[in-house]
């Protein structure tokens, strides 16, 4: 599960031109508006990033008017669950905002708090979760199967280390596109097609990715190649999320590959992922660069994040993975990370 809320150290404070209750507060990789004198530098808080969807709760009703939903989605039958407060990147006074920090001793029911503890649940705090698009799953039957794992990828800014982990090795650079979650397995004869956690029934009526997958005839090219493979990636297009790319006709973009076979799953690495793309006939992200040693600095790779999609509109933002997949246990994370492009935070809206 995400750690949606953590102890972190406020970093430093920078001053907000024009602004006299307000000052910006750094702390990891991120900045975030705080009031005056409601933290300093070096201070613990309870730092919450952003997509935390916060409880009803005298603390946080502050945020009430900019930030109050009423999500039927997440809602478990109560008509209360789905009420909270949902945290996203702002802009106040022109300056961005990404997440939201409040003083630990706000929160009395954190015991002997610590840097990194993760807080989430002692603070009811769960991530801000929408259907994935109108049409596009059909009828669920079950879970992920086989531990294939999620796709969700850690933002650089709540991991710095990623920086000195990454430095000196072989990587590459993807564009994030904006669309959905989607995995299409091949195991011991059976193609399955799930969204972000659960697979779906077998139906083009009412499923459009399985639509797109027996269509553009990747079923068939699947059971003919008679691998035990997972084909992960982003389904984009008409309908999906804003669909930022444009794309009159939906499409699968494979940014990963998980071998399911032999009692032990694991990820493919760079030149797996480009034979995969070549020899399934599907498209891949876009790769922006491949590199033979890492040396990027945060603000270098903000840059790099920026930018637009040929619609003409924001892209998301970049993936950084290494070229060989692996894990890193002096961090404890796969190596990859995802850089969300600025402009785009501030244009998003719900």
């Amino acid at each position: 599960m995400r750690k949606l809320v953590t102890i972190q150290q406020v970093a430093a404070l920078k001053p907000i031109e024009g602004a006299d209750f307000i000052e910006l507060a750094v702390i990891m990789g991120w900045q975030c508006v705080v009031k005056k004198g409601e933290v300093a530098a070096g201070d613990f808080c309870a730092y919450l990033e952003g997509d935390s969807f916060l409880p009803i709760d005298e603390r946080f009703e502050f945020l009430r008017k900019s930030s109050y939903r009423n999500n039927e989605y997440m809602d478990d039958g109560s008509g209360e669950k789905g009420k909270g407060l949902r945290i996203k990147t702002a802009t106040l006074r022109g300056e961005i905002s990404q997440g939201l920090a409040m003083p630990v001793s706000m929160f009395p029911e954190i015991e002997s708090p610590a840097l990194g503890m993760d807080v989430t649940e002692a603070l009811g705090v769960r991530k801000w979760e929408v259907a994935e698009y109108t049409g596009s799953a059909g009828r669920a039957i079950g879970q992920k199967p086989f531990g294939i794992p999620t796709t969700d990828e850690t933002r650089l800014q709540s991991m710095l280390d990623f920086l000195d982990a990454f430095k000196g090795q072989p990587y590459y650079i993807t564009t994030k596109l904006d669309g959905t979650s989607c995995t299409i397995y091949s195991f011991e004869g059976k193609v399955g097609v799930c969204g972000r956690n659960e697979e779906y029934a077998e139906d083009i009526a009412t499923c459009g990715m399985w639509k797109w997958v027996i269509e553009s005839g990747l079923k068939d090219r699947l059971l003919a190649a008679g691998v035990d493979v997972a084909l992960q990636g982003e389904f984009c297009g008409a309908g999906i999320q804003k669909n930022r790319l444009k794309l009159k006709d939906p499409n699968f973009f494979l940014f990963d590959v998980v071998f399911l076979g032999g009692g032990k799953m694991r990820k493919g690495g760079l030149n797996e992922l480009l034979s995969y793309s070549k020899n399934l006939a599907i498209d891949m992200v876009p790769v922006e660069e491949v590199g033979a040693e890492f040396d990027y600095t945060l603000e270098d790779l903000l840059e790099k994040a920026r930018g637009k999609y040929d619609s003409g509109l924001d892209k998301e933002g970049i993936g950084v993975r290494t070229q060989e997949s692996g894990h890193n246990h002096a961090i404890n994370h796969k190596m990859s990370f995802k850089v969300l492009n600025n402009d785009f935070l501030k244009k998003e809206k719900d």
